[in-house]
């Protein structure tokens, strides 16, 4: 096997570990809720025809959706490599120009639900799996809580370790589990081959025309079968799209569709499976060890969930939708591996109280289906948005390709709206509450950025200042770090007006995001000289990257700038941000911004700065 043939196979190996434990866990719970949903409640036998129409279902579905939408286009909607939905707004504002306030509101709506998928895939994959023991043992549903609880509890405690350890077993476990699901299925269909008419889709024509009531309500389930499809987008940049294009296709779908078919046929020859039916597909001695692998698989879901939202907002951060938190990097190998203890731990309170407020997969499964469908929709109406004005496709081609898939998209939210009163009020809870929260903090850093840049002092003014004779010289190299590279720096004023004195050496520094994943040093670093002692550089970063101030220092070390940290002061401004009267935003907004001011990371770590190298100069500002 040649090198580059090798690569691709790892690739496509920790491919089905990362990206697939979301989608590959729906089974334990998809089809179930969806035959419930059709009988009238749990425990109804169903009806053959509801049987082969919820199966054609999750097929087309799996087919349209995910394969068609997601592999087939969305792979290709890269913003340098990159994917997921705040890549896509990025990509999308980058060939916008002036129309980009629409997309950053359609980013922040997509982030937003994103988060609530989070809160609820960990709930909805541990619970569902260990659930499966109550069949071959006399377990309470106390007991089932309390095992889900202790699970998730453990899986946020060891997040901090990093998961580059444990990642590498996570392409075998899953691939043990797409055999093992897709071997039962397999099983079942060759004892009920009836199942097979179900590739009809005459069948789910049928069952939705038969019953509009019933077939809306039964749609909330069956789209339960794609939850995940997000995951194939958001993790192009790890794996790339060939290993995701292929392991979806030639393994993935196919595993996924003999376990959903086999499942059909278990429910067709034994009415009393339709109490677990996933469960059912395999003889009673093999279903604890099938929950041993479960929960695995599940944790393994969850896993690729919670670091999803660690990177999901270290890019919200880049944007300037959400406030700096502090990023751990786990790994020397991989950049990618970051921790954030705030996410992490709002997350496992998040998780802990849905699980003891539901006490149920079932439950749970009415509360997952609107985060996910109303994230696909945003990032169909982004995908139009980028192929109009960075693609240049005419708006016939458009609607041929994605009016398909936002039609079937919007039929499948107003099925999972039905469920708001049983539990769907959650999602949308949440995700309005990381709204507010985006929206309050991005609109709030702009009236400061354009406040600070009415009061400051333009940088070409500054050097006749600095040249004074009554302004004293000090030794070493003050660098200042500013968000307008433009303006004197306020750390840089106050120190002139109350200490008359200035470092030997000034260097001006910004740290600019940009819409880029991405940049080298080469391309993000520009050094300016505006006189002897004074120098400005600018730092243009990836949304990806995390700013590393002293690395930067030692790349414009080459382009004649001091590099000496035993030398160097680092002069911070300290905003201290006021509500004033009459304030820019409402009230409430107000003391929300206020809020996340003051809870967020410091400066010095969140750019890797030594903090006993660091003089803070407090500022008070009004909102």
């Amino acid at each position: 096997m040649t090198s580059e043939a090798g690569r691709f196979a790892t690739l496509t190996i920790v491919g089905i570990g990362v990206v697939y434990g979301d989608i590959g866990t729906s089974p334990l719970y998809a089809f179930r809720d969806a035959v419930a949903a059709a009988s009238g409640g749990p425990g109804v036998v169903p009806r053959v025809g509801a049987v082969l129409g919820i199966l054609s279902l999750i097929l087309w579905a799996l087919i349209i959706l995910v394969s068609s939408k997601y592999v087939l286009i969305l792979l290709r909607a890269d913003n340098h490599g990159e994917g997921g939905i705040l890549a896509l707004m990025a990509l999308v504002q980058r060939s916008a120009a002036r129309k980009a306030l629409p997309a950053l509101i359609l980013g922040a709506v997509g982030a937003a639900l994103f988060y609530g998928d989070a809160l609820i895939t960990p709930a909805i994959s541990v619970m569902s799996a260990v659930e499966g023991a109550k069949l071959a043992m006399p377990l309470t549903h106390g007991w089932v809580v309390l095992a889900t609880i202790v699970i998730l509890v453990g899986l946020f405690a060891v997040q901090s370790y990093g998961t580059h350890r444990v990642a590498r077993a996570f392409g075998p476990v899953m691939i043990l589990w797409f055999v093992v699901i897709g071997g039962a299925g397999l099983y079942q269909i060759a004892r009920n081959p009836v199942v097979l008419a179900a590739v009809n889709p005459l069948h789910a024509i049928s069952f939705l025309t038969s019953d509009v009531g019933i077939g809306l309500a039964t749609l909330g389930a069956v789209f339960l079968a794609v939850t995940g499809a997000e995951a194939l987008y958001a993790d192009l940049g790890h794996i790339g799209r060939k290993p995701i294009t292929v392991a979806w296709f030639f393994f993935v779908l196919p595993a996924l569709l003999l376990s959903y078919f086999g499942q059909g046929a278990v429910v067709l020859s034994n009415a009393a499976a339709i109490d677990n039916p996933f469960y059912r597909s395999v003889p009673d001695a093999y279903v604890m060890p099938l929950v041993g692998l479960a929960t695995a698989a599940t944790i393994i879901a969850s896993q690729a969930t919670i670091t999803g939202a660690y990177s999901l907002t270290r890019q919200a951060i880049q944007l300037r939708l959400l406030p700096r938190m502090t990023v751990q990097h786990t790994s020397d190998e991989h950049a990618g591996q970051i921790y954030l203890p705030a996410v992490n731990w709002l997350l496992m309170a998040g998780v802990l109280t849905i699980v003891i407020a539901f006490q149920d997969s079932t439950k749970l499964a009415a509360a997952y289906g609107i985060a996910v469908t109303g994230t696909m929709i945003v990032t169909a109406i982004l995908a139009i948005m980028m192929m109009s004005w960075s693609w240049r496709w005419s708006a016939l081609r458009i609607a041929l390709v994605m009016a398909p898939f936002l039609a079937l998209e919007l039929v499948f939210l107003a099925a999972n709206l039905l469920k708001v009163d049983d539990g769907g009020w959650v999602a949308l809870v949440i995700a309005a509450l990381m709204l507010s929260i985006m929206l309050v903090w991005w609109r709030g850093s702009e009236i400061l950025l354009a406040k600070t840049r009415r009061t400051e002092l333009p940088l070409a003014n500054l050097v006749p200042i600095v040249e004074r004779s009554h302004v004293a010289v000090v030794p070493g190299t003050g660098i200042y770090l500013t968000a307008n590279a433009d303006n004197t720096p306020t750390a840089l004023l106050h120190t002139i007006k109350h200490f008359k004195a200035v470092h030997e050496q000034i260097v001006i520094l910004s740290v600019i995001p940009s819409n880029w994943p991405h940049l080298e040093m080469s391309e993000g670093v520009s050094v300016e000289r505006l006189s002897d002692r004074i120098a400005r550089v600018r730092v243009v970063t990836g949304f990806m990257q995390q700013p590393d101030i002293p690395a930067v220092l030692a790349y414009c070390h080459g382009k004649g700038l001091p590099s000496e940290i035993a030398s160097t002061s680092f002069m911070l401004s300290r905003r201290e941000v006021k509500a004033e009267h009459p304030s820019a935003m409402p009230a409430i907004a107000t003391g929300l911004f206020i809020v996340l001011a003051h809870n967020a990371a410091d400066a010095t770590d969140y750019f890797g700065i030594p903090k006993d190298r660091v003089v803070e100069i407090g500022t008070q500002i009004g909102l």
